[in-house]
């Protein structure tokens, strides 16, 4: 059967002497019964479980959101801008209206009917308590509401848009962000109050890769086509992001390979997300356009991170007592070489291979408005291996290696 190898919290046995006037036989008798009767831990684990229940609720709230922006991407690719109404919008304003009311459900039980161990692990805001992720989440829910209306202002009053990065854009993604963040706070906190918390260590390793998808979304402008592979600017950007989600959840988790397990969610999520899109018909309904389609067009195929994702885990294993800076410099530069080690061939593949044109590898898949042309097929802008830029995105990847280590130092503690 197969099974998440998990590495739980130390577990020592205290060695205690008899009481005095008990004969040494009952003592080691009363000992062993303590260690071995499954009461107290049952009882404990019962309460730290309480309220367990949002844990999930956050992560399909994730998911929704990061799937409904997948296929809303994949949607303008191939449709064009649709109603407000669209079943991708409709989908991420689910998602994010799944974990507000779930949150502010729970603030409300736990400030009025929540017991002291519950009350225990919340944070008070005006007046109520929630634990720490329900407040971001309640945050990232309205944040991402308002953008609907924001949006469909802007489109009114400036037109269409084909950035990511719009405003609007920009909003709904921070408030994507912070439920993002609230599932892994979550279950993060109870990770570390359960004594067995190994389905609260996997949810978290979930909630990271959602989490990675999302950033990777964000971003996805300078790093989604195989063609930007060759470019020095791709790899800069790539390494002040992904090392610090990816350093922060392999301190952080509790599984024995916790970076790679999300790195491996997170191209779950893209690639299951896009092999089941392209499988439906669509074509396009506004003008121009210049590629008829037939079916829903991909993003793009997920960068291999679960590459660096496992060097990270085997070195921080390894190295964890080295001083961060000295295991930061190593881990950003294991995350650049390793990278650029792997997508250099992998974009030839992608790009030129016959093998790699399928909707596998989701190749060359372009939006209706892209004019087809031999540019399809070439790199964008490429540079020798060697340069600056490189250098450079070692000491961003650095740097953000060293800030995910303190962030997933404070995820350790965490149990609010």
């Amino acid at each position: 059967m197969f099974s998440v190898p998990f590495a739980g919290p130390d577990r020592r046995v205290e060695r205690r002497c008899p009481a005095a006037g008990v004969p040494p036989s009952l003592g080691r008798m009363s000992t062993l019964l303590s260690e071995s009767t499954p009461q107290a831990a049952t009882a404990e684990e019962t309460r730290n479980d309480r309220g367990g229940w949002i844990v999930g609720v956050l992560l399909f709230s994730s998911l929704c959101i990061v799937v409904g922006l997948i296929w809303d991407i994949s949607w303008h690719m191939t449709i064009g801008r649709d109603t407000l109404w669209s079943a991708p919008h409709v989908l991420e304003q689910v998602g994010a209206a799944l974990a507000g009311l779930s949150c502010g459900y729970v603030a409300l039980r736990t400030t009025f009917a929540g017991t002291p161990e519950q009350r225990a692990a919340t944070v008070r805001f005006w007046g109520f308590r929630a634990p720490l992720g329900a407040w971001i989440a309640i945050w990232g829910a309205f944040a991402m509401i308002f953008s609907v209306p924001f949006d469909n202002w802007w489109h009114n009053a400036y037109g269409l848009d084909v950035e990511i990065l719009s405003p609007p854009h920009v909003v709904l993604m921070s408030g994507a962000l912070a439920i993002q963040i609230a599932a892994i706070i979550v279950s993060v906190g109870f990770q570390n109050r359960a004594p067995d918390g190994r389905r609260y260590a996997v949810a978290c390793v979930i909630g990271a890769g959602a989490l990675v998808a999302m950033v990777a979304l964000g971003i996805s402008e300078f790093t989604i086509q195989p063609n930007t592979w060759h470019t020095g600017l791709t790899w800069m950007i790539a390494g002040l992001v992904f090392p610090y989600l990816l350093c922060g959840i392999s301190r952080a988790g509790r599984l024995r390979w916790p970076g790679t397990w999300a790195a491996l969610a997170y191209m779950a999520i893209f690639l299951v997300t896009q092999w089941i899109l392209v499988q439906f018909p669509a074509t396009p309904r506004l003008t121009p356009i210049v590629r008829p389609l037939t079916q829903m067009a991909a993003y793009g195929f997920p960068m291999l991170l679960v590459v660096p994702a496992s060097a990270f885990d085997l070195l921080i294993r390894k190295w964890d007592d080295i001083g961060d800076w000295k295991l930061a410099g190593v881990l950003g530069s294991a995350f650049v070489i390793l990278i650029v080690a792997v997508h250099w061939p992998f974009a030839t593949f992608l790009l030129e291979s016959p093998l790699a044109q399928n909707d596998f590898f989701l190749a060359r898949h372009w939006p209706y408005f892209a004019t087809p042309g031999e540019w399809e097929r070439t790199f964008f802008d490429p540079q020798p291996l060697l340069n600056v830029r490189l250098l450079f995105a070692m000491l961003l990847a650095t740097v953000s290696a060293r800030a995910g280590l303190a962030w997933g130092a404070w995820l350790r503690r965490v149990r609010r």
